[in-house]
C-alpha cells in the first residue's frame, strides 16, 4: 500500500462523499456478507471519535483482535477498556441472557439481537448512560420489586414457546403493544451491513455500509450495490453560516437531510442533519466529528420513571391500578407534559420531517410509540411511513451527543478484517462441539408433577401464612370458614423447613408473637393447642413474649379444663383476663414512670452541661442563636441534622428506611403543591 492510499484511509470515509479512488474500486463481496451473517458478535457502539481517529477501523478490527483476555467476556465476545466496564457488563441483562442460552445448549446472541428481543417490552429503568447519574427518589407506594427486563423477556419467550407448541408447530402469533396480532418471522433478517472489497485494502479487509441507509427498492437486487453507492454521492457545499436568528439560509433546508429521534425513560432527543458534505479549509469534502450541518435539534427530559423499580408510571398504573403517592402524581403530570412537548416540536418541524429522506427513530414501549405515532389531531409521524428506520446498533440514553454518535456510525464506512473461510470453519467446529456436549449431558431428572389436591393445599398455605404474617385475624377466620378448612390445617409442603417448624396456623401465630391471633384461633377458631411440630414442640413452646403466653393462659381459663389437655399443651395455670390486663397496665405504668425519670435526669444533665443561652429579655437572644438551630425547653440548641438523628436513634434499619421514605414523601408533596400553585392548577 503506497503512502497516498494510507493517508486516504486514515481519515473517516463519508458514505455520501467517497473519494474517487475508493468509489471506482468497490466490488460487492458476497462471501464477506455470508461470513458476517454467521458471526455471533456484532461490534458494540464506540464512543464519538476525535477528528484524528480512524473510527471505521477502530469499531471493528480492534474488538475482534481483543475478544479474549483478562478484561474480556468470551461468552459475549466483548473486550473492555477497564475493569469497571467489564464488571458492569457481567451485571447486565445481556450477559445473564447469554448465560441462560448457554445452559440451554443454544448459541449466544449479540447485543444488537438482544436489543431487538427486548424491543417489544415496555421501557425498563430509564435507559442507560454510563456517565450520567441522577438523584433517585424511592417510590413510597411500592409493594414489591418489579420484574427485571431479563425476567420479563424469559417469561415472554416461555409463553410464546408454549403458544407455538399448542399451535402444532406453526409460527406463533404474537400480539404487540399496539394491539395488532402478527406472525413472528424467524430467520428472515439480513445482515445489517453490506460488504465491499477493494484493492486499496489489505488482504481479508472489507468496507462495510449499513443497509438501512438505502431504500427498500434499492436493496432488492444487491448485485447493483455499487451503483446504489454511486447514486448516493452528493456535491460538497461551503460551510453554511447561521443568520442573526440562528437559522440557516432557505437553500440549506431544501438540501437532502435525515431525521434522528430517540425517546425512552423520560428522555427525548431529536435532530435534523443535512447530508450534503461540507468543504474544509484544505479543500477536502466530508464532515469530520461534530462538523455535520445540524439544521435543528432539541432535547427534553422529564421525571417519569419509578426509580429503583423500573418502568414508567403509566405502565405501573395499567398493571396495578393508580397509585396515590406524591411521586406518582408528579410522574403522571410529567408524562403528559412530555407528550405535549414532543408533539408540539414535531408539529413545528413538520416541513423538515416531510422532506427528510429517512427517519431514524428509537421508541421502545407502547407509551413512547403512542407519543410519536398517536393517533392524535394534526399527527405528523405515521407508523407505516416507509422512510422510518430503526438504529441497527445499540444506543444509549437519548441525548444530543448520542444522536451525533449515531449519525457518525450510520454514515461512515466500516473497515473489518476477517477470513470468510476461517469463519465458516470455526462456526462448523463450534456446532459440532455443541452437538457432542449436548448429547453427552445426562438427562435431567423430571420434576414431579403435583396433583390437583397438592396444588390446592399449597395455595391455601400461601394465603393463610400471608394473613398470619400481617396479623389479619378476621380475614384469616373468614378464609378458613369460606373454604371449609379446619383451624388446625397442615401447611404444605410439610417437608419444608418453615412448615416443619410451624406446621399449623396456631404454631405460626405463636412464633410471630401475635397475641391477638393466638387468642382468636383458640377462642373463635377452635385450634388444638396440643399439636406438636416436627421438633416435638407445641404452639406455646414457640411463644416468645409474655403477652403471647398470657393469651394461652387466658384461653385455658375461658375455655375450661375439659376442652383440651392443657398440661399436654404445656400451658401453665389459667389466668383471668382481668388479671392479665391489670398486670399489663402495671407494667405499662412502670415503664412510663421509668421513661419519665430518665427524661428528667437527661434534662437536668443537659442543663448542667449544655451551653448557656442568653435570656430573651436581654435582647441578645437573636445574636446567641445561630440560623438553622432550634431552642429547646432545656436550653439546648440543635440543628436540623441533629434533630433527625435524635428521631432515628434506637430504630431498626427497616424503621429508619420507612422514616426516610416518609420524609421524602412529605418533601415531594410540598414540591408538587408549589408546582401546582406556580402553574395555576
Amino acid at each position: 500500500m503506497d503512502k497516498k492510499t494510507q493517508e486516504l484511509l486514515k481519515r473517516p470515509l463519508y458514505v455520501y462523499d467517497l473519494p474517487p479512488e475508493v468509489l471506482s474500486t468497490l466490488t460487492l463481496q458476497e462471501d464477506a456478507a455470508e461470513s458476517e451473517r454467521q458471526e455471533v458478535d456484532t461490534p458494540a457502539p464506540s464512543p464519538i471519535p476525535s477528528s484524528n481517529d480512524h473510527p471505521s477501523r477502530s469499531s471493528s478490527s480492534d474488538s475482534l483482535r481483543a475478544s479474549v483476555g483478562s478484561q474480556a467476556c468470551s461468552l459475549c465476545g466483548q473486550s473492555f477498556a477497564s475493569v469497571q466496564d467489564q464488571r458492569g457488563h457481567l451485571k447486565s441483562d445481556w450477559h445473564h441472557y447469554n448465560l441462560k442460552q448457554k445452559l440451554r445448549g443454544r448459541a449466544a446472541v449479540s447485543e444488537a439481537e438482544f436489543e431487538k428481543l427486548i424491543g417489544t417490552l415496555d421501557e425498563s429503568l430509564s435507559g442507560s448512560d454510563y456517565s450520567d447519574t441522577e438523584d433517585e427518589d424511592e417510590d413510597e407506594d411500592a409493594t414489591g420489586r418489579k420484574d427485571s427486563t431479563l425476567t420479563a423477556l424469559l417469561k415472554k419467550q416461555a409463553t410464546l414457546a408454549d403458544r407455538s407448541a399448542r399451535s402444532n408447530g406453526d409460527a406463533p402469533a404474537e400480539e404487540d403493544d399496539d394491539g395488532f396480532t402478527r406472525k413472528k418471522q424467524r430467520g428472515s433478517g439480513k445482515p445489517p451491513l453490506i460488504w465491499f472489497s477493494s484493492p486499496l485494502l489489505p488482504a481479508n479487509n472489507y468496507f462495510g455500509i449499513y443497509r438501512t441507509i438505502f431504500a427498500p427498492e434499492e436493496t432488492k437486487n444487491e448485485s447493483d450495490a455499487v451503483q446504489m453507492v454511486k447514486k448516493k454521492q452528493l456535491e460538497s457545499i461551503p460551510v453554511p453560516k447561521p443568520g442573526p436568528d440562528g437559522n440557516f439560509a432557505p437553500a440549506v433546508y431544501k438540501g437532502p437531510h435525515i431525521f434522528l429521534c430517540m425517546i425512552g425513560g423520560g428522555h427525548f432527543a431529536a435532530m435534523v442533519v443535512s447530508l450534503a458534505p461540507r468543504q474544509t479549509k484544505h479543500g477536502n469534502a466530508g464532515p469530520l466529528n461534530r462538523e455535520a450541518t445540524v439544521l435543528a435539534h432539541k432535547t427534553f427530559h422529564r421525571y417519569t420513571t419509578r426509580r429503583k423499580q423500573g418502568g414508567s408510571q403509566s405502565a405501573n398504573d395499567n398493571a396495578k391500578g393508580n397509585a396515590h403517592s406524591a411521586g406518582s402524581s408528579i410522574r403522571r403530570y410529567n408524562e403528559q407534559a412530555l407528550v405535549d412537548e414532543v408533539r408540539l416540536l414535531l408539529h413545528d418541524w413538520k416541513t423538515l420531517l416531510d422532506t427528510s429522506e429517512l427517519l431514524f427513530i428509537r421508541a421502545t414501549g407502547a407509551t413512547n410509540r403512542r407519543t410519536l405515532y398517536g393517533p392524535y389531531d394534526e399527527q405528523v409521524l405515521r407508523a407505516n411511513d416507509p422512510r422510518i428506520r430503526g438504529f441497527p446498533f445499540s444506543t444509549r440514553r437519548a441525548t444530543q451527543n448520542e444522536l451525533m454518535r449515531s449519525f457518525i456510525e450510520l454514515t461512515r464506512l466500516k473497515v473489518r478484517e476477517f477470513d470468510p473461510a476461517a469463519a465458516q470453519a470455526a462456526t462448523k467446529a463450534q456446532h459440532e462441539t455443541s452437538t457432542r456436549t449436548t448429547s453427552s449431558k445426562p438427562a435431567k431428572p423430571a420434576i414431579p408433577k403435583l396433583s390437583e389436591a397438592e396444588e390446592t393445599a399449597q395455595l391455601h398455605t400461601s394465603q393463610l401464612q400471608a394473613f398470619i404474617r400481617r396479623s389479619k385475624l378476621p380475614a384469616l377466620l373468614s378464609y378458613l370458614k369460606s373454604n371449609d378448612l379446619p383451624s388446625d390445617f397442615r401447611f404444605q409442603p410439610a417437608e419444608s423447613q418453615q412448615n416443619h417448624h410451624a406446621p399449623t396456623p396456631l404454631h405460626l401465630a405463636a412464633s410471630q408473637n401475635s397475641a391477638p391471633l393466638v387468642a382468636g384461633l383458640l377462642g373463635k377458631g377452635g385450634a388444638d393447642p396440643t399439636i406438636a411440630n416436627g421438633e416435638g414442640k407445641t404452639a406455646f413452646d414457640l411463644a416468645g413474649d409474655r403477652a403471647t403466653r398470657d393469651a394461652f393462659r387466658v384461653a385455658r381459663h375461658e375455655l375450661g379444663e375439659a376442652l383440651w389437655d392443657w398440661d399436654a399443651a404445656k400451658v401453665p395455670t389459667p389466668l383471668k383476663r382481668e388479671e392479665a390486663e391489670k398486670r399489663e397496665e402495671r407494667e405499662r405504668a412502670e415503664s412510663d414512670r421509668k421513661e419519665a425519670e430518665r427524661r428528667k435526669a437527661e434534662e437536668e444533665r443537659l442543663q448542667r452541661e449544655g451551653p448557656k443561652v442568653p435570656d430573651s429579655s436581654s435582647g441578645s437572644s437573636s445574636k446567641g442563636a445561630r440560623p438553622g438551630r432550634r431552642l429547646l425547653d432545656g436550653g439546648v440548641l440543635k440543628t436540623a441534622q441533629e434533630r433527625r438523628e435524635d428521631e432515628a436513634r434506637g430504630l431498626t434499619p427497616e424503621q429508619r428506611m420507612k422514616l426516610d421514605r416518609e420524609r421524602r414523601a412529605r418533601a415531594a408533596e410540598e414540591r408538587f403543591k408549589r408546582m401546582q400553585g406556580g402553574s395555576g392548577v
